[in-house]
């Protein structure tokens, strides 16, 4: 194990049993029953590529319940607790075109009429030290499911997180199973061994900071960081500062597609990314520049490390990750509660791609992307918390960069969301 898996882990484990700097998550416990939470999310999902240039158009629709039910603490010095969590769909229509890791296919290449998968948790919590065993939804900048689909992309194992100091979270954990949002093998994506370790400190209301690794085996190891600055303004206006980045090196069994070198054993990429974000009344305005080096793209999600793991500003269809590549961002976001219209916003931005290698081919591939976003969330009555989403991506890339990546593209996605609470 590396030395920073070690001095986390062990940070960690003292963490829980020196006194604490607040109160005790553990001894407020209710009780197994009186803290149980249950819930069920009714999502019915649209998602349509339009390809250009001959490749062939991608569509898909369904319906879908995901159900969480999770008990409390037992009271006591170590608290236990169970849980489950799940997701039943079926398709809507034939979806012939089905993809977009919406829908699993059986062998012939038809899309499933209807699935299901999900997994259990034990859980077990000292002081503010909590462990969990089982399958989960990981929210983690080196390890992160992807929420972007009908249903979560799941990973089954350990995850210890402890908050014993003010301010600071510490994270380890271990997993052996990555199932695909569009998969139903619980190891659909054939995970080894995922080892995680991190940390992220709140120095006070305007500075976090925060640093994660992870080491999979026979495939990669990564590790990211962050820093975050938020100045207050006059009129109750703020501006956001923001540094973030990845450094990652391939082990040779591993994937990647943007790759320039063709020596498997020495494949790096750096990426970073500065972003500075002003927030006025109901406007929000982010500026961002994100760069890549080394000799491959980012190229997440590859390896089973997960299908979202890249908290970069510049991502949306396209997440401008090719290798060498430069990117700059404009995006606008505002919120129409000052129309008199509380719970829907509107987000647009504009970004633009360059400099990408593309190997054998050329130095200066470009990409560019047009991205509009409009959602509603019902503020009150029975419906409260419902909500409606539209998405569209407009998508173009240089020739030489067509069939390296996602290619032009039309993008549509459309989700309604009805969350009901059990109890």
């Amino acid at each position: 194990m590396p030395k920073a898996q070690k001095l986390t882990l062990a940070v960690l484990i003292q963490a829980a049993l020196i006194t604490t700097a607040y109160a005790s998550e553990q001894s407020e416990a209710k009780g197994f029953v009186e803290d149980a939470e249950g819930s069920v999310l009714f999502r019915t999902g649209y998602l349509s590529r339009d390809k250009k240039n001959g490749v062939a158009d991608t569509s898909s629709a369904a319906q879908t319940a995901m159900v969480k039910i999770e008990s409390g603490y037992t009271q006591g010095i170590v608290g236990f607790g169970v849980g489950v969590i799940g997701d039943g769909s079926f398709k809507l229509g034939e979806n012939k075109n089905a993809g977009n890791q919406m829908i699993p296919k059986h062998n012939d290449g038809s899309a499933y009429d209807h699935w299901g998968r999900g997994g259990g948790i034990v859980k077990a919590r000292i002081s503010n030290t909590e462990v969990r065993y089982g399958t989960q939804v990981l929210d983690l900048p080196v390890l992160a499911s992807n929420t972007a689909r009908l249903v979560p992309e799941y990973f089954e194992g350990v995850l210890a997180t402890s908050r014993e100091i003010n301010g600071l979270e510490l994270t380890a954990g271990k997993f052996t199973k990555d199932q695909y949002s569009d998969q139903i093998e619980t190891d659909g994506r054939h995970l080894d061994r995922a080892v995680v370790w991190g940390a992220k400190y709140k120095f006070n209301d305007q500075i976090n900071a925060s640093y994660y690794g992870l080491d999979s085996k026979n495939a990669l190891e990564r590790h990211y960081i962050n820093a975050n600055y938020a100045h207050p303004l006059a009129n109750n206006s703020t501006l956001t500062f923001d540094f973030s980045g990845y450094h990652t090196e391939w082990d040779e069994a591993a994937s990647t597609y943007s790759q320039t070198t063709d020596d498997l054993s020495d494949r790096k990429n750096d990426i970073f990314a500065i972003s500075s974000t002003y927030n006025t009344g109901n406007h929000n305005v982010m500026l961002a520049y994100q760069q890549n080096s080394g000799n491959t793209g980012y190229d997440y999600g590859e390896n089973a490390d997960g299908g979202q793991s890249i908290y970069l500003p510049n991502s949306y269809l396209s997440d401008f990750i090719g290798n060498d590549e430069k990117s700059a961002q404009l995006q606008y976001t505002y919120n129409f509660a000052g129309m008199n219209l509380p719970g829907l916003t509107w987000t647009t931005a504009f970004v633009y791609g360059w400099d990408i290698k593309v190997k054998d081919v050329t130095d200066d591939a470009q990409e560019r992307e047009f991205f509009n976003q409009v959602k509603y969330t019902v503020q009150s009555g029975f419906a409260k918390d419902a909500s409606l989403r539209l998405r569209h991506s407009y998508y173009r890339a240089s020739d030489s960069y067509q069939s390296a990546y996602i290619g032009d593209t039309n993008e549509w996605r459309i989700w309604l969301d009805i969350p009901v609470k059990f109890f």
